[in-house]
């Protein structure tokens, strides 16, 4: 029985097949490659596909000839340990640097009602934790 693996320990181009199955929310191998920035050969997308398989990232079925492939988790929960990871590997996990580093970045583009939405949810994380 193969363990199911974090997306963080994948390869590069693997992360890039996960990424566009996800976008797509089901892609056969030609799709993928159509998706792709310099792809690599054919094969080499079908090998690391079934690799991702093999992995538990994505399952397939059956479309006549070909096989389309669709991830085996939700993409919160993938978001969700994308998030973690970063939030590890640059800001010590902290969720305060995370955000400030986000808002930084965004700061321009925010709309009211995305502050509002934020204030709210730091007022709801404040109740919660008394």
């Amino acid at each position: 029985m193969v363990k199911k693996q974090a997306a963080q320990e994948l390869g590069r181009r693997e992360r890039q097949i996960l990424d566009i199955v996800f976008r797509l929310g089901e892609a056969s191998v030609s799709d993928v490659l159509a998706e792709m920035h310099d792809p690599p050969a054919y094969d080499s997308v079908r090998t690391m596909i079934r690799l991702l398989e093999k992995k538990r990232f994505v399952r397939h079925r059956r479309d006549g000839n070909k096989y389309v492939y669709s991830p085996t988790q939700s993409h919160k929960t993938a978001s969700q340990s994308a998030l973690q990871h970063l939030m590890k590997t640059f800001f010590q996990s902290s969720v305060a640097d995370t955000l400030a580093a986000a808002i930084d970045l965004e700061s321009d583009n925010l709309s009211d009602e995305e502050l509002d939405r934020l204030e709210s949810m730091i007022a709801q994380a404040r109740k919660e934790g008394r």
